[in-house]
C-alpha cells in the first residue's frame, strides 16, 4: 500500500470525526435560552476607572485614634464613568489580607449610585490591562520570532479556542447541556482547527490529530469511570458550590468531567505533535529505516518526553494549590485523609487521568506515523 493511499485512509477517518464534531455542534449549539440568574447575583455594580492622586493613612471614619484601626485614604482621579474627570475619596482597611494602594496605582472602583454621598465609590480591585496587555504582546513577538509564520498561524488557532469556549462551551453549559459532551465536542472542534491551522495539512499533522482524538476517547472514558467510582460531586471548589445554588439545573460533576478533558487537551497535542514530528525527523535523516525502527527510536523520545510532562502536571497542581494545602499541613491532617478528601481527590483524578492519556498518545501517535513514513522506504 502506497503512502498517499495510507494517508487517504488517515484522512477519510479524520473527515469522519470532523463530521461527527460539527453534528455535536449543531445539536449541542445554545439557543439563548439560559436562565436568568441575574437577580440572584443581585445587583450589577457599575466599575470604574481612576488613578491615586494622593494617599493618607489615618484613623478610619467613625473610629477614635486610639483604636488604632487605620485607613488608607485615597484621592482618586475618576478616568471614566458618571463622573469622569472629578476627584474621589476611597477608603481602605490596613492590615493583613487587605490590599496595599501606593500613591499614582490605577485602580478599579465600585460605583452605587443610590448610596450615600461620599459613599458611592469603593475599591474593587487594581487595574491592571496596561502590564497584561504588555505581557500579551511580549508573548505574541516571541511565538513570531521563534515560531515565524507557523507561530502566527498558532495564535489565530489560539483565538479560534478562545471563540469555541466563550461562544460555544461555556454558553451550552450554562444552558443545561451536558458538560461533559459540550467538553467533548469544543475540544474535539478546537484540536481539528488548532493542529491544521498551526502544522499545516500534511500527513504528520493527520497522524497527530488521530492520535490525540484516540487518546480524548480515553481520558473521557477513564474520567467518567474513576469520578464515579471515588463519588466525587464536583462540589469541592467553593465557586461550584455557588454555581450550583444560583442554577441547580448545572450538572457539577459533569462539570469535573468536562473540566478534565478540556485540560488535558493543551499537554495532548503537545505531546502527539512532538511524536509525529519526531518519527518524521528520523525518517528524513535515515530514509532506509523500517517502520519497527522508526517506532522503537521514536519512543525512546517520547519517554522521555511522558517523564517530564506528567511531572509538570503533578507540580502545576501542587503550585497551584500551595495555600490549601498549607492549611492542611497546619491542621495536621494525616497524608491518607488530605489525599482521599474531595478537594486534593478531584485534583489527583483529574492529574492521574489526564497522565495515562498522556502515556497512551505516545504509543499510539508513534505506532500511526511509523507506519505511515515506513512505508515511504519502499516507495
Amino acid at each position: 500500500m502506497s503512502p498517499q493511499v495510507t494517508h487517504r485512509r488517515l484522512l477519510t477517518v479524520v473527515v469522519a470525526a470532523a463530521v461527527v464534531t460539527v453534528t455535536g455542534l449543531v445539536v449541542l449549539w445554545p439557543r439563548g435560552h439560559r436562565p436568568d440568574i441575574s437577580k440572584a447575583l443581585g445587583p450589577k455594580a457599575q466599575l470604574v476607572r481612576g488613578r491615586v492622586e494622593l494617599l493618607e493613612v489615618k484613623p478610619c471614619e467613625g473610629t477614635r485614634a486610639a483604636d488604632r484601626v487605620t485607613c488608607t485614604v485615597a484621592s482618586v482621579k475618576l478616568a471614566d464613568g458618571p463622573d469622569k474627570g472629578t476627584v474621589v475619596i476611597v477608603e481602605n482597611p490596613t492590615g493583613p489580607g487587605t490590599p496595599v494602594i501606593h500613591d499614582g496605582d490605577h485602580l478599579v472602583l465600585g460605583y452605587t449610585a443610590d448610596a450615600d454621598p461620599g459613599q458611592q465609590y469603593y475599591f474593587s480591585d487594581f487595574e491592571r490591562r496596561a502590564p497584561l496587555l504588555l505581557l500579551g504582546a511580549v508573548f505574541a513577538i516571541a511565538v513570531c520570532v521563534l515560531g515565524r509564520w507557523r507561530g502566527l498561524r498558532a495564535l489565530g488557532g489560539l483565538a479560534v479556542t478562545f471563540v469555541i469556549l466563550t461562544g460555544f462551551v461555556l454558553p451550552a453549559i450554562l444552558e443545561g447541556k451536558s458538560p461533559v459532551w459540550v467538553a467533548v465536542f469544543g475540544a474535539a472542534a478546537a484540536l481539528l482547527v488548532n493542529l491544521y491551522l498551526a502544522h499545516g495539512f500534511e500527513v504528520r499533522t493527520t497522524t497527530a490529530v488521530l492520535g490525540t482524538l484516540a487518546s480524548l476517547i480515553l481520558i473521557a472514558a477513564l474520567a467518567s469511570g474513576f469520578v464515579a467510582l471515588t463519588h466525587l460531586t464536583g462540589l469541592a471548589d467553593e465557586e461550584a458550590g455557588y454555581l450550583q445554588a444560583l442554577s441547580s439545573h448545572i450538572d457539577l460533576r459533569g462539570l469535573l468531567l468536562g473540566g478534565v478533558i478540556i485540560g488535558s487537551l493543551g499537554v495532548l497535542d503537545d505531546v502527539t505533535v512532538t511524536q509525529a514530528s519526531a518519527v518524521w525527523e528520523l525518517h528524513e535523516a535515515n530514509p532506509e529505516l523500517g517502520g519497527r525502527e522508526l517506532y522503537r527510536k521514536a519512543l525512546n523520545i517520547g519517554r522521555d518526553h511522558i517523564a517530564s510532562v506528567v511531572n509538570t502536571l503533578v507540580l502545576a497542581y501542587a503550585g497551584a494549590s500551595l495555600p490549601l494545602l498549607v492549611l492542611f499541613v497546619e491542621a495536621n491532617r494525616g497524608l491518607g485523609d488530605v489525599l482521599t478528601g474531595e478537594t486534593v481527590a478531584a485534583e489527583l483524578v483529574r492529574t492521574l487521568v489526564g497522565s495515562i492519556g498522556l502515556v497512551a498518545s505516545v504509543p499510539i501517535t508513534t505506532a500511526l506515523a511509523a507506519a505511515v513514513a515506513g512505508r515511504e522506504r519502499s516507495t
